[in-house]
């Protein structure tokens, strides 16, 4: 049977999985000239739906881009930095200009210094090997920052078009709905398809007659904390509203418990303030070292729960990262929490296999 593309994006239309390009309710299959959901909800309500795709099909699809022209928006999660960054992401830019976005600053304390995040994420895209003309701090969910955003894309596409990128779970398609909402007006938004034949095509959104946004689908990273928990559970890691903040006055030898998805060893030091930062959800534990390989064991999918969880990563299939602080730093926890540790603590953080762990100068209030 010969496959059927949506007319919209050019993706091979499918009524198997929603979160994967082409979807299409199976009563949609037979109308003329079907349209995929995503492109749908796009035409009819100016709504962008995010989809996943991992990486090697991503570099793929984006092959056909290199050589034109145009602005790349990198969007990165302000929650989960290290699971916003796409693998081999400078061969997909080549020499085109990108701005850094960095979303959701609604979730941090109104109290976190905004030019101190920018500082420190500027740090970090330069670690990560990716070159920014600029970057901006918005809140797409909250259209903060955003009249900022369209000024910046207005003055650095110099009339190119814009692709927007980002990994899963970034936010990404809250941020376009806003650039349509803020850019568009009241005119109707339709959907073309600009390179035919790849495996998906962009989304291409008229920001006027001679150029235009393109979405393209969010990319699966292994190491996103959301890959180990069931889709019905992510509420309870990816917060949507601000962060409140629980201290916990530790001495040495004394472990704590993010949920069932991360835990943090008090190795050495005199005692010790740890602050978490992590959604209002998760369940905050404390116990001794020595007992907590029993206690995670016994209650792993019970006092340490929600999320629920397949197995029990901690003592089964697990990492562990080592910091000795020698200033008041964050422990970045990819897509689970940050953990602000005074200077002093040497400590062991273990996740599952293939979650990133970091540690940086804190950005939360008393840092430098």
């Amino acid at each position: 049977m010969e496959a059927i593309k949506c007319i919209g994006c050019g993706a091979e239309l499918q009524s198997e999985d929603k979160n994967k390009p082409g979807f299409i309710p199976a009563s949609g299959m037979d109308k003329e000239d079907p349209i995929c959901k995503r492109c749908y909800r796009l035409k009819h309500y100016n709504e962008v739906m995010d989809i996943d795709i991992d990486s090697g099909e991503f570099l793929t699809m984006l092959n056909a881009l290199y050589e034109t022209d145009g602005l790349i928006v990198k969007v990165i999660d302000v929650f989960d930095f290290h699971g916003s960054l796409i693998p081999a992401f400078n061969r997909i830019v080549g020499d085109k200009d990108v701005i850094a976005v960095i979303n959701k600053i609604d979730l941090l304390p109104k109290s976190v210094n905004r030019n101190r995040v920018v500082h420190r994420a500027k740090q970090m895209l330069s670690e990560a090997g990716i070159r920014a003309v600029d970057t901006v701090v918005v809140s797409a969910m909250k259209n903060e920052g955003m009249d900022t955003l369209v000024k910046k894309l207005s003055s650095y596409s110099n009339g190119q078009d814009i692709y927007v990128v980002g990994t899963t779970n970034v936010g990404k398609s809250t941020l376009i709905n806003r650039l349509i909402e803020n850019t568009s007006g009241d005119k109707e938004v339709i959907t073309t398809s600009r390179f035919p034949g790849t495996t998906l095509d962009l989304i291409d959104i008229p920001l006027d007659e001679n150029a235009s946004i393109y979405d393209t689908p969010g990319v699966v990273v292994d190491s996103q904390m959301a890959h180990y928990v069931q889709s019905e559970n992510l509420k309870f890691i990816s917060p949507t509203k601000e962060i409140k903040s629980k201290t916990f006055q530790l001495e040495a030898s004394q472990t704590l418990f993010i949920s069932n998805l991360a835990r943090m060893d008090f190795v050495a030091g005199d005692r010790n303030s740890f602050v978490v930062y992590a959604n209002h959800a998760l369940n905050i534990h404390r116990t001794k070292t020595v007992k907590a390989d029993d206690f995670y064991q016994n209650h792993f999918n019970t006092l340490l729960a929600p999320p629920e969880i397949s197995k029990p990563y901690l003592s089964e299939d697990y990492e562990v990262f080592e910091f000795d602080i020698e200033e008041d730093s964050d422990i970045s926890i990819s897509g689970l929490a940050f953990i602000r540790a005074g200077a002093g603590a040497s400590v062991a953080v273990r996740v599952p296999t293939g979650i990133d762990v970091t540690l940086r100068p804190t950005i939360f209030k008393g840092g430098q």
